[in-house]
């Protein structure tokens, strides 16, 4: 592969050898050929070795792979490996490429037209692009043309800036569509016209649909192609292309108000088509019917606001997409409705279309019968209960999704409707069931179950549209959900239904014992599904219900310790999130029994895991266990907050219990799972009681010192960052020696990170970089009149420096955040608004500071932060890696212009040349010499649009750096 712009050799035969390489079975070799295939496509020999493969007999996928890599070429590679005189002999070559290649294949045929198209955007002095290509292939190569004109504005609007300035595409793009828009509309016209093929080519309505981004739709729909279009649906061969066409038009009318008459035209012959939904649904044509039915839905999304304001004009065409949805007895086509019913739905429930809403309330009414039934578990056609689609697991998670969606359909009913409405629906479904079929019941065998279970996921999904205050349908309701049959389905579905109405159930407490009951009596089941459920619905109740469970809390904890065992590790944490919520809203004078009382059981459990932890699935259960711990301690706490000197009940206890963490944590400090939930437990408990922490501080900081040392684990970085943020200068309630104390702590351990990037590199240790620097960016928000003039500030700068050359998204991601908010000290205002406890000359002292620091290493700064954004940052930290660079130029902006400079001419040979350094600095300086703000804002977009263009080029970016490469970090402190 190539090297920084050395060259390897690249001959057509070793390519060919290549590509034979890639379709054999070696690993090895195959990986070799992809490397060396991949240098071949950057190369420069690249340009004559795919013409001459395309003018070869070659098969046709190395045809077809010599077509992509010279779209690549003229993509990436023109400006810097064609001489600009020799461009026109490459449109030369290509336009005998496209004719050679006229009647196929096909795939080499477009990506031969994409070559094209793209060389014609940046050959800016080729003004008469069209004529010249249409003559070149001749009028029999009617495909070849059409394929062109299809991806021309494809290319244009959606393809990448390679060279061009904004200004040059601007103007490109009016050259190359909106002047050649008429003729190529009369081109269409006169081949539609051309014979009957030709009016029923799939091809021309690819490029009709291509063209309507480009013009205006009402040219399209005053010209005779609109005739074309709709008579193409009698065609088998053109219906789907004629369909996405007339789809596309009606989407270009989407301001309603601007194409009234265009609307006025499309609307009948829309509406026109509704006798088509029975025709391909007889027939079975799946593809038609989705077709159709997407056409109808755009239709309707378009005209929303049309339909709210004249629903009797529009009618047709709801009742059409009703017709769609209902026909579907396989769902194939009903997710493309959805969008629809929301988009109305959202002008329908406005005050001001009121009268509409009324009149469609029928058409609302009739879906939510369809989506009922559409909502129904199959029948099998194996009478196996268990496996209900039959082996297809495709079917049954598309199955699963679309329940989802349709329910997410009937909260839109639900908001026209209303609620009662939509829950009478589904009480009646639920009545009809019982009726027919409750006296047949006989066990576990339940008759039509799905005909039941319907109504209740409907009324989950309703769930979140039902308030509190809904006293007509559900009083009916719940009662018979607590009778439901003991089958699997309507037993998950019964639980699911409760758990989500536990808010209406929380203002209506009479319900509340058979409910809650029945979900406890739910764990008696063998069904894992069940259980999980329970245990999720049973949180549920615990946080709606809280105070009306606080008389049964001494049997709740009963309850708790007997099935917490029993449970999966996710219901576990439910159930113990939502026993945690009922004990935190009992008196302040009960807290401390009542965590003794629920706490004790599970500090033993910890303490036998403990015990019993010899290999690591023994420690994994200790780590699950802890977190069970940490949910008792975030989510108790004493509200409102004890008075200061007082001693807080909740602390108290965790003060007990904080010796057997710290035992816990000592016995397993070389596994990391247990080391980081005992530091998420802490670093809760810090977040929740906040200063009330403070007598358990000393004894926690050791722990966090000791064990980062022995460790190396970040974890315990997250500790201090939370101790940093709860007890810093600005918190009422933190004297200055708790402060001192803190940042002492906070310096030790930014200092035992320096030593150890010291002695390893940041690739060894990814995760604590990441935490060491979400830890110093919280060192410097809350301390910065104290980190800032530290030893330490200098070297975390520079170990920062040294973590701009990893590529792992997660550290970089952090390092950056930090360096952005050092470069906010530098600037004119003080990053997060000190001024309230900072006074102005100290915060001018710390800007200082700051700006030394950035004066000497500020070229340093600027290397990696272009190197990073050019070749090694992923694609999530461009945004604050040119936000850094941007911060540097508000602070020295003729500085960092000449360290930008520097840099770029740094780069490899044949990577970029000399001319555009010098027009891209020229950019640069004419934002800066403008004292404009907004101009100099513009900077960033004009280098981020340099280093996209120049990482899609670079050569070799794994192979060494060279000058830009990174230098390790070095601390002697």
């Amino acid at each position: 592969m190539a090297t920084n712009g050395s060259q390897e050799a690249f001959g057509v035969e070793e390519v060919l050898q290549a590509m034979l390489t890639m379709r054999g079975g070696d690993s090895e070799k195959k990986k070799r050929a992809h490397e060396y295939l991949e240098g071949f496509q950057k190369s420069t020999t690249a340009w004559s070795a795919t013409i001459t493969i395309l003018q070869s007999n070659a098969e046709a996928d190395v045809k077809l792979f010599a077509a992509t890599t010279l779209r690549g070429k003229i993509t990436y590679d023109l400006s810097t490996q064609v001489p600009a005189p020799d461009i026109p002999a490459v449109r030369t070559q290509l336009l005998a490429l496209l004719k050679r290649y006229a009647p196929g294949p096909k795939p080499v045929r477009v990506q031969l037209c994409v070559c094209l198209a793209i060389l014609a955007i940046q050959m800016q002095e080729w003004k008469d692009v069209l004529p010249v290509v249409v003559s070149s292939l001749g009028d029999e190569n009617h495909a070849c043309i059409l394929d062109f004109l299809r991806v021309l504005p494809e290319e244009v609007t959606e393809g990448r800036k390679i060279t061009l300035t904004d200004e040059e595409l601007t103007a490109r793009t009016t050259e190359l569509l909106e002047h050649n828009a008429p003729q190529v509309v009369q081109l269409l016209i006169n081949y539609a016209h051309s014979s009957a093929a030709a009016a029923t080519n799939p091809q021309l309505f690819e490029c009709i649909t291509s063209w309507l981004r480009e013009v205006p739709v009402n040219e399209i729909v005053r010209s005779p192609l609109l005739n074309i279009v709709f008579s193409a649906l009698e065609s088998d061969t053109s219906f789907q292309a004629a369909a996405e066409c007339i789809s596309t038009m009606v989407r270009e009318t989407r301001e309603i108000d601007d194409n009234v008459e265009t609307i006025q035209v499309l609307l009948p012959r829309v509406i026109a088509l509704q006798p088509k939904i029975q025709k391909v649904v007889e027939e079975e044509d799946v593809e038609s019917y989705k077709s159709l039915t997407k056409l109808f839905s755009e239709a309707g999304s378009a005209w929303a606001v049309a339909i709210a304001r004249e629903s009797s004009t529009f009618r047709p065409l709801v009742d059409a997409i009703l017709e769609c949805t209902a026909r579907d007895k396989d769902r194939d086509v009903i997710e493309f409705t959805f969008d629809f019913w929301y988009d109305l739905k959202q002008y329908l429930v406005l005050e001001k279309y009121i009268e509409s809403r009324m009149q469609l309330l029928d058409v609302y009414a009739k879906l939510v019968d369809i989506l009922l039934k559409h909502l129904e578990y199959p029948e099998s056609e194996s009478n196996n209960e268990k496996d209900l689609f039959d082996g297809d697991r495709e079917a049954e998670e598309k199955f699963r999704e679309f329940r989802h969606l349709m329910g997410d359909t009937l909260k839109d009913c639900c908001e026209i409707m209303g609620v009662a409405e939509c829950l009478t629906k589904v009480l009646n479904a639920i009545e009809i069931w019982m009726q027919k079929y409750a006296s047949l019941v006989n066990g576990a065998s339940v008759p039509h179950w799905q005909q039941l279970e319907a109504p209740l996921f409907s009324m989950r999904a309703m769930g979140r549209m039902v308030t509190s205050e809904e006293n007509t349908v559900l009083p009916q309701l719940m009662p018979l959900l607590v009778q439901m049959p003991a089958h699997e389905k309507l037993s998950f579905a019964t639980i699911m239904v409760l758990g989500r109405y536990t808010e209406w159930t929380a203002a209506h407490p009479d319900f509340l014992s058979p409910q809650f009951n029945y979900i406890v009596s739910s764990f008696d089941t063998d069904s894992k599904e069940i259980v999980r459920a329970a245990a999720m619905a049973i949180k549920y109740f615990c946080t709606d219900c809280r105070n009306l469970l606080s008389e049964q809390v001494v049997q709740l904890q009963q309850f708790y310790d007997q099935i917490l065992d029993k449970l999966p590790q996710i219901s576990q944490e439910e159930i113990t999130e939502g026993v945690a919520t009922v004990v935190s809203v009992q008196p302040k004078g009960e807290i401390y029994k009542l965590l003794k009382l629920f706490c004790d059981p599970l500090v033993q459990r910890l303490i036998n895991k403990a015990s019993n932890a010899t290999d690591n699935d023994g420690k994994l259960l200790v780590a699950d266990h802890l977190q069970l711990i940490t949910l008792f301690a975030q989510g108790v706490v004493v509200l409102p907050p004890v008075e200061r000197g007082q001693e807080d009940p909740a602390v108290k206890y965790w003060q007990e219990v904080f010796p057997v963490l710290s035992q816990v944590l000592v016995n397993f400090l070389d596994f990391a799972p247990i080391c980081e939930r005992v530091c998420r437990c802490w670093r809760f408990m810090v977040i929740s009681h906040r200063g009330a922490m403070a007598p358990i501080l000393p004894e926690m900081a050791n722990q966090l010192a000791s064990g980062f040392s022995t460790s190396k684990q970040g974890c315990f970085l997250w500790v201090t960052g939370a101790i940093l943020r709860e007890f810093s200068d600005d918190r009422e309630h933190v004297g200055e020696d708790m402060t001192d104390h803190i940042y002492v702590f906070f310096e030790t351990q930014a200092t035992s990170v320096l030593r150890i990037l010291s002695e390893l590199s940041p690739q060894d240790l990814p995760d604590v970089t990441e935490d060491f620097f979400r830890l110093v960016v919280d060192g410097l928000l809350y301390y910065p009149q104290k980190f800032i003039p530290s030893s330490i500030f200098v070297p975390v700068f520079e170990a920062a420096l040294s973590v701009l050359v990893l590529e792992q998204r997660e550290p970089l991601s952090a390092t950056l955040h930090y360096l952005r908010d050092v470069l906010g000290w530098g600037n004119e205002y003080s990053p997060q608004n000190f001024d309230h406890h900072l006074s102005a000359s100290v915060t001018e002292q710390l800007r200082s500071v700051v700006k030394q620091l950035l004066s000497a290493q500020g070229e340093t700064l600027a290397k990696r932060l272009l190197a990073g954004m050019m070749i090694t940052f992923p694609k999530d930290c461009f945004a604050d890696a040119s936000g850094a660079l941007l911060t540097l130029f508000e602070i020295f902006p003729d500085q960092t212009a000449t360290w930008v400079d520097g840099t770029l001419r740094l780069l490899p040979e044949r990577t970029v040349t000399p001319v555009e350094i010098d027009r891209l600095m020229l950019k640069v300086r004419e934002k800066l010499n403008t004292n404009d703000t907004g101009d100099v804002r513009q900077i960033r977009s004009i280098l981020q649009d340099f280093t996209n263009t120049y990482r899609r080029r670079y050569i070799a970016p794994r192979d060494g750096l060279g000058a830009l490469e990174g230098s390790r970090f070095r601390f002697d402190g």
